[in-house]
């Protein structure tokens, strides 16, 4: 058989891409922890192209899909969905988000994350996070039969006929009852949590009647009368999802960024995608063409037909974008560099098995991952191994995502660590609830990984997250975890919600995990010296001098005057500034603390000029741009605003940083940064912030930084698509129009033409978030 190529990339959700369904060859549907279920509909071929529709806007993430064939009474089928607010909808493709659903189905009591569907016994299947299955037949949507047996989350649910339903547990049990709720079977072959369940059919040459996935990377194949057949090794992590072609072979996707095809026991294909996870596959059983969903947002159909095979421009985007995947040494384990073959090893070696992955050791010392492709008898450039982003000072960047960490979170003795990525940008909570909906794990973890967070990387927070008491067991069936609560958002604002508006506080970044920091500063200032830089590198002297700071940071959030201090915030802007632009990130990150940490980084002598005027002119926001070292800068900027010789430094050079700031912009490329942006937007709050409190005592001052400001945000805004910054930037422009007079109100109305702005976000997905339509209403109130 051929191989599967890349047939159209789907772009639109906003955020990961966690369950798809491909019921013909004209649509598909993908489901989304931005809270959306998307119709994609085929409009032209070749190359096929689609235009979508979201069908149904829930209030919380979405882990699960199914569609159930039309039916005289639903022509055009039904698209059920479901996830963390623990509802099940049912409803007509053709119908908009905006129309009432067909059916909501209530009975869980916590997130809902597998479905699927009988249509010869008519009936829907769930399962959820509260150790339960439920049977719900169609037209009266009623929890018919419960299956209670379990003792952890149902992580799979398979409706095998009418009269057999099988379902797959966190407790590492497979169970098999009859339609009726009667347990007839138990299976305990798996190693590991039961992720995903498939039928297979009569003509598999193993003679098994489904499959299984769990945690472990392994594929069982069973009898239905609990006879393990055969194993499937080939996945490196977690798998997520099976499902079978109309040829019979399996289709599977994991943690391992890939998805394998299967023919009998043997591996044939593997498609590696630039994502951490590929979250669900599902077959087109029309035509035999597949459709993913990943952790980069993208839904992804590939086909072995030569008709429907993407445009020449999209094959090159996709194999540049997994040649270019940056792969966190988290994920492939300790690397001995030295033990590993040269480049040459790929033209002389042939791999054993399809998907076997190959470390190089380049030339430059870095280290690439390569993958062998039976079918095409060659080794394929799949990524680039770097240091965790915690460990190296480096981001781990993958198709526009940035993340500055990248750890390993041990849940359980003997279960596989997982993977915790986190952004400085973002609310520690956020990012916690984030982690557990991605790993199916129970909210009673919330508060250990919000905590974990706070301690170990350097997180900013905007406003407090509500925190609602939870209950639920926990998927491991322990229940010996703290429960600090849901954080769910609501599934409308109410008239009684807490206005935002105007912000009152400075925003700063001030954790972080200083030890890391110094060592990483220590390690490059090491690598000066051996390649023979002393006139840059800090002397031993020096490196105590910064080193005892950080101790000294480390036990409290202020720093004591003091000549060292003086010296030590002289020294780091030298690694800042001056230092070879890849080792900066240690530097500026310590500049930034020491910002918020003593007003001596405001007031210091940097080369006979202040901080603000020595940056800048340093050259690091001019093009071509390091984004990281940037956006690291902005930060420090935001963070003068936490003492008050940093304030009135920031706003005296306030003309300067918005000039470099736009330089900076413009120098970056195309696409945005979504860390530079957010950092940006949380200078501008600062800044609004000011105008509006203390700075407006002089108020023609004010109103125009005001009005620059407001240039400067609205064109942030219109080309921005993050949620984040895209929230920040009307936070500063909320404040703003809340608190200075009727010439910037106007202004805002007249020459910025805030009105269409704001009615352009409410247009789109990003409109339909909670807090940022709350903002938005605030923001229209304060429009003249």
């Amino acid at each position: 058989m051929p191989e599967f190529k890349i047939s159209a990339a789907l772009e639109g959700h906003g955020d990961d891409v966690r369950a798809v369904a491909f019921p013909n060859s004209k649509a598909l549907f993908s489901a989304s922890r931005d809270a959306t279920v998307r119709l994609w509909k085929l409009e032209s071929s070749p190359p096929p192209k689609y235009d979508d529709t979201i069908v149904a806007h829930g209030s919380a993430f979405i882990n699960a899909i199914a569609y159930y064939p039309p039916t005289p009474d639903y022509p055009e089928g039904l698209i059920l969905s479901g996830g963390q607010d623990t509802i099940i909808e049912a409803r007509q493709p053709g119908k908009t988000s905006n129309d009432n659903a067909d059916a909501m189905l209530l009975g869980h009591a916590h997130t809902v994350c597998a479905l699927d569907v009988c249509p010869e016994g008519r009936f829907v299947v769930s399962g959820s996070w509260d150790s339960t299955a439920r049977l719900w037949r169609v037209g009266k949507w009623e929890s018919e039969v419960i299956l209670d047996e379990h003792q952890g989350s149902v992580w799979a649910v398979l409706a095998y006929d009418k009269n057999t339903v099988i379902t797959g547990c966190a407790d590492n049990i497979i169970r098999i009852f009859n339609s009726s709720g009667k347990l007839l079977k138990s299976i305990k072959d798996s190693k590991d949590v039961v992720r995903a369940l498939c039928k297979l059919p009569p003509s598999h040459p193993s003679g098994a009647q489904f499959a299984s996935a769990s945690n472990d990377g392994v594929i069982r194949l069973f009898t239905l009368q609990g006879d393990l057949v055969a194993e499937l090794h080939g996945h490196e992590s977690f798998i997520y999802s099976l499902d079978v072609l109309p040829t019979g072979e399996l289709i599977s996707s994991g943690e391992d960024r890939t998805v394998r095809v299967w023919n009998g026991e043997q591996c044939i294909q593997t498609i590696t995608h630039p994502a951490i996870s590929v979250w669900s596959v599902s077959v087109c059983q029309e035509n035999g063409d597949i459709v993913t969903g990943a952790s980069d947002r993208i839904t992804r159909v590939f086909t072995r037909s030569p008709d429907r095979l993407a445009s020449g421009e999209v094959v090159q985007q996709f194999e540049t974008a997994v040649k270019e995947s940056a792969i966190p040494e988290q994920q492939v384990g300790k690397i001995n560099k030295e033990k590993l073959p040269g480049p040459e090893f790929l033209q002389q070696k042939s791999g054993t098995k399809d998907g076997q992955v190959q470390m190089i050791r380049e030339a430059n010392g870095s280290v690439s991952a390569h993958t062998w492709s039976a079918a095409l008898g060659k080794w394929e450039s799949v990524g680039t191994v770097v240091d965790s982003a915690g460990s190296s000072g480096r981001k781990t960047e993958y198709l526009g995502q940035d993340y500055d960490f990248v750890f390993d979170v041990d849940v359980e003795d003997g279960k596989p660590p997982l993977k915790l990525p986190y952004n400085l940008s973002q609310n520690p909570y956020e990012a916690a609830t984030k982690f557990i909906g991605d790993n199916e794990l129970p909210m009673s973890y919330l508060d250990q990984v919000a905590q974990f967070i706070v301690q170990n990387t350097q997180g900013a927070t905007l406003g407090q997250s509500s925190q609602e008491p939870a209950g639920g067991s926990d998927p491991w069936g322990q229940d010996k975890r703290y429960r600090p609560g849901d954080a769910a958002q609501p599934a409308s604002i109410p008239e009684s919600r807490p206005k935002v508006l105007p912000q009152k506080t400075y925003l700063s970044i001030k954790t972080a995990n200083l030890k890391v920091i110094a060592r990483k500063l220590q390690e490059l200032n090491e690598k000066l010296v051996a390649e023979g830089s002393k006139d840059l590198s800090l002397s031993p002297s020096e490196l105590d001098t910064v080193t005892s700071l950080c101790s000294e940071l480390e036990k409290s959030n202020s720093l004591k005057e003091s000549p060292a201090l003086e010296a030590g915030v002289t020294l780091l802007f030298k690694v800042a500034a001056v230092w070879p632009a890849a080792n900066r990130l240690p530097g500026l990150d310590l500049l930034r603390l020491f910002a918020a940490a003593t007003p001596v980084t405001a007031t210091a002598d940097y080369n006979g000029k202040d901080l603000v005027t020595s940056l800048i002119e340093s050259g690091i926001f001019d093009a071509p741009v390091n984004v990281n070292n940037a956006m690291l800068s902005v930060r420090m900027l935001a963070n003068l605003f936490e003492t008050e010789a940093g304030r009135n430094l920031a706003v005296e050079r306030f003309d300067q940083i918005i000039t470099a700031i736009k330089a900076c912009l413009s120098g970056s490329g195309s696409s945005p940064n979504r860390n530079l942006t957010i950092a940006i937007a949380t200078l501008y709050i600062n800044f609004a912030v000011f105008s509006t409190s203390e700075g407006r005592n002089t108020s023609f001052e004010s109103s125009q930084r005001g009005l620059v400001l407001l240039e400067e945000l609205t064109r942030l805004l219109s080309a921005e698509k993050d949620s984040e910054a895209v929230y920040r930037s009307l936070v500063a422009i909320g404040t703003l129009m809340k608190e200075l007079d009727d010439e910037v109100k106007a202004a805002a109305k007249e020459v910025y033409d805030l009105g269409a702005i704001l009615q352009d976000v409410s247009g789109s997905a990003l409109g339909k978030e909670p807090r940022i339509k709350g903002i938005i209403t605030e923001i229209k109130s304060a429009l003249p």
